[in-house]
């Protein structure tokens, strides 16, 4: 952490002014910290025992640390920021603070799909919203995983989409358009923002402003049927649950074609997503029905949410 309070009450932020060695009180919970620093350990706070504190969860790294340094200076400069902000009614700190409406969350390492449910929700209780920005472990591969599918935002101009933070390039990136293909591999467009280069806010307003309409290719999948035939033989639980779902229409995967595969690549479907309260049906409907209207290719063309809407606003489907 980069603040603290003195003995006399007075709130110290250790990027602002230097600090000497004295006691140092954590502002939220009141508990005793550590300053450290040195030649290889950048300047900051440590609780001497988390667990007395109820609104830390875990030790801070430096490239959480470095991460949240980035936000604060880029954004101080162009709006009201509060850096490591204690909110008392949900015993949470929002790594960076903005105009009081918006809280920043670092996040470096794994935690479980509950406690960052509990998080967001407990913000948004309180009026806030939350972004969450993905250090390195957490960035997006070619899978995602069970956790990720809860950092995802949506918007009609982007689809499903994720910020990632990179100290390596300095840059904030942006993936978006996210689709998943029937292996699971995902497909994706990216945006880099350099460090301090732009307005910040403008920059997370870009998922919703608005632009011309962004698309990408995607080859078909010639093996997916030989692909299905393996994992049915393997038994591979999500496919058995498939399988299980056509009998019950009368149908049988093992007996479909390449052509009653089309489309192959869509949009990211869950159960819930921590981050989106939309309702996506219309999204999906939208979707499914426009490639059903299109002539079968090598490869499919992605576009986003807003493209399957405005199509069916100028063209009557029967």
């Amino acid at each position: 952490m980069f603040v603290a309070r003195v003995s006399k009450g007075k709130i110290v932020n250790v990027l602002e002014e230097k600090c000497e060695k004295q006691e140092y009180f954590c502002p939220a919970c009141g508990g005793k910290v550590l300053l450290r620093q040195g030649k290889k350990v950048r300047t900051h706070f440590a609780h001497e025992s988390l667990k007395d504190c109820l609104f830390s969860f875990e030790n801070e790294s430096t490239e959480h640390l470095n991460n949240k340094e980035v936000l604060y200076k880029w954004l101080k400069n162009e709006t009201t920021v509060q850096l490591e902000y204690p909110i008392q009614e949900i015993k949470q700190i929002a790594d960076v603070f903005v105009n009081s409406k918006l809280a920043l969350e670092v996040q470096c390492s794994y935690l479980s799909k509950e406690t960052l449910k509990e998080r967001s929700e407990g913000y948004r209780k309180q009026g806030f919203q939350v972004l969450w920005l993905l250090g390195k472990k957490l960035w997006l591969k070619e899978r995602l995983t069970s956790l990720q599918y809860h950092f995802l935002y949506f918007s009609q101009n982007m689809g499903f989409y994720v910020w990632e933070l990179d100290q390596d390039k300095q840059v904030l990136r942006l993936k978006y358009l996210l689709h998943q293909d029937l292996r699971g591999k995902l497909h994706y467009k990216i945006r880099e923002f350099s460090f301090y280069k732009g307005s910040l806010l403008d920059i997370f307003r870009v998922p919703f402003k608005r632009q011309n309409i962004s698309s990408f290719r995607v080859l078909q999948d010639k093996n997916i049927c030989h692909y299905i035939q393996q994992q049915l033989y393997y038994q591979n639980p999500f496919w058995m649950k498939q399988q299980a779902e056509a009998y019950q229409k009368g149908e049988n995967l093992l007996t479909l074609a390449l052509k009653d595969w089309y489309p192959q690549i869509k949009p990211i479907v869950a159960n819930d997503f921590c981050q989106i309260n939309q309702d996506l049906s219309s999204y999906y409907k939208d979707f499914q029905t426009y490639y059903q209207t299109k002539t079968q290719n090598d490869f499919q063309n992605l576009y986003p949410p807003a493209f399957y809407h405005q199509y069916f606003r100028k063209n009557v489907v029967k």
